[in-house]
């Protein structure tokens, strides 16, 4: 970027010479809190320092396109599961490994001979029943770690199968109900009270602000790329910034009458200055991605955690058909995301940060092992697997044990293969859970399981997986994967149970949990189609 460029402030040279100057007048404006947010404060600890002095903090990966949960966590228990159903995209078993036995899940080791993803096989995940696509193996790490639950089934009543609607139904936890136009994590942000004290609450990485973090009473902030986090086009110079840094001091301290929102214009105007201040201070940049691995957990060299050039994927030398690439070379721009909202979490007061990943409408070529669904798994293994590392290795603001991280998507596919060799619009799938304090699998002192993370694909479960051509894979409608979890539940219990909402706030963010016909809380049979579900699991 050209520094004398008439046409773009850098937040970096406009702070070196205003730092201060408006950051004063911003900090007047979050003086006098508003009754109502003296409540929120009062109510929760959303954002506030617990016991231990550390707040609790949450990350989300939306899988925008819908993905598909059957070649996610594998039913291989249900005899249906086969090429009779997914001739060209099943994902075969391990002739070498026993199902049926109890214990650690798998992990295929590389090694220097074999490539990241040589193994052709299904990862049998220790349940008995269930296998891991072999492009998600790093979740085998975390998973034995006891840090990762793996919720199959996940949906809601009276499925939508249109990406818009049911994208939105999932953002703003209010399914088949267009009037809501507020997101979950807004509504959690705003309830804390924190949006009126805190510059920074809630952050996404993408190309514009998810609705999960839109709403009408504060702003969330969306960044597309932070290496160019500017303000406005005024000479980038020292007058220019001055007088940018005065316009904004002048702004802030206008005497406006307290209408019409003029009041959150007013804090507008000083979260921008502390937001500048606070990316100001953080090293975007790719000389900044020195975050490496600390083992060698693959059986090579450490890989470093966010590949953003391909020097940095993998383990081994550079070239588009190098079999160590540990993800894809076209998912830099994914990681430089992710990479982002790490740091955000880490080094500031955000509560919540998050960022997306497209292309999972796998209508035609989807693949099995290998093609183009296995390379957007490569994707979300090797990020649950970098974020743990990053977190329990580098934490500062926010620690492993601090944050939860969430996969969400619209909906699942078919459980049958079409002729295009893909999948369609369906029904239920799969989320991840990971964190220092999600309660997944563990074993006694004797090496037994005492506790499984992976939920609803089993036949002891709560609500059970049946087997066969009219089974739990056919249940919705007689052709898709019948729900056994509202994905309310899960996204209501880490609100309340981690992020540290009351059961009153939660009521106001998730409005299905006042409903008693919902059972999001208790489970049972929901009375929009008569599905029973299992209500809340045991997450954390």
């Amino acid at each position: 970027m050209n520094m004398n460029s008439p046409q773009i402030l850098s937040r970096r040279s406009f702070l070196g010479t205003t730092t201060g100057m408006a950051a004063t007048a911003a900090l007047g404006c979050l003086t006098n809190v508003p009754l109502f947010v003296q409540k929120a404060l009062a109510d929760g600890t959303i954002g506030r320092p617990g016991p231990d002095g550390r707040v609790k903090k949450l990350l989300f990966i939306f899988l925008r396109g819908a993905n598909d949960g059957l070649n996610n966590v594998i039913p291989h228990g249900d005899d249906a599961y086969g090429p009779v159903i997914r001739d060209n995209i099943q994902i075969p078993v391990d002739p070498s490994q026993t199902w049926n036995v109890r214990g650690r899940a798998l992990f295929p080791t590389a090694g220097a001979t074999r490539g990241t993803y040589d193994y052709p096989f299904s990862i049998p995940l220790g349940n008995g029943f269930a296998g891991l696509h072999p492009s998600l193996k790093f979740l085998a790490p975390v998973y034995n770690a006891g840090e990762l639950a793996m919720i199959h089934r996940v949906g809601y009543p009276r499925q939508s199968r249109s990406h818009f609607d049911s994208q939105n139904y999932w953002e703003t936890g209010a399914p088949r109900d267009p009037m809501v136009k507020d997101g979950i994590l807004y509504r959690a942000m705003y309830e804390s009270g924190r949006t009126q004290v805190n510059s920074l609450t809630g952050v996404s990485f993408q190309s514009s602000l998810p609705l999960m973090l839109r709403g009408s009473r504060a702003a969330m902030t969306n960044i597309t790329d932070p290496t160019r986090y500017d303000l406005l086009g005024v000479p980038n110079n020292v007058d220019g910034n001055l007088k940018m840094a005065n316009a904004l001091a002048a702004a802030n301290s206008a005497g406006f009458v307290p209408k019409q929102n003029r009041d959150m214009l007013q804090q507008q105007y000083a979260n921008m200055s502390k937001t500048l201040d606070i990316f100001a201070g953080l090293n975007f940049s790719e000389a900044g991605n020195t975050f490496v691995d600390d083992e060698n957990t693959d059986g090579r060299r450490p890989y470093y955690l966010f590949p953003t050039t391909s020097d940095k994927n993998g383990g081994g030398p550079g070239g588009t058909g190098n079999p160590n690439y540990v993800v894809p070379t076209n998912a830099y721009g994914f990681f430089n995301q992710l990479k982002s909202a790490a740091l955000i979490l880490n080094k500031t007061d955000a509560i919540v940060a998050g960022t997306q990943i497209d292309g999972w409408d796998t209508h035609s070529n989807q693949g099995g092992v290998t093609g183009s669904h296995a390379n957007l798994l490569r994707r979300v293994g090797w990020s649950l697997y970098a974020l743990r590392k990053y977190f329990k290795n580098h934490g500062d603001q926010c620690r492993w044990d601090d944050l939860v991280v969430v996969t969400l998507s619209e909906f699942g596919r078919t459980t049958i293969e079409n002729s295009d060799n893909g999948t369609d619009h369906a029904e239920a799938s799969v989320m991840y859970v990971a964190g220092g304090g999600v309660k997944g699998f563990q074993t006694n002192a004797l090496g037994a399981v005492t506790r499984s993370g992976i939920f609803n694909c089993g036949p002891s479960d709560p609500v059970a997986w049946q087997t066969g051509m009219n089974g739990t894979m056919f249940q919705s409608t007689g052709r898709y994967l019948q729900r056994a979890t509202d994905f309310r539940s899960v996204m209501g219990s880490l609100v309340r149970d981690h992020l540290g909402a009351t059961q009153e706030q939660l009521n106001r963010i998730i409005p299905g949990y006042s409903v008693a016909g919902e059972r999001l809380q208790s489970g049972g049979t929901q009375s929009a189609d008569g599905v029973r579900i299992t209500g809340e699991l045991p997450l954390v």
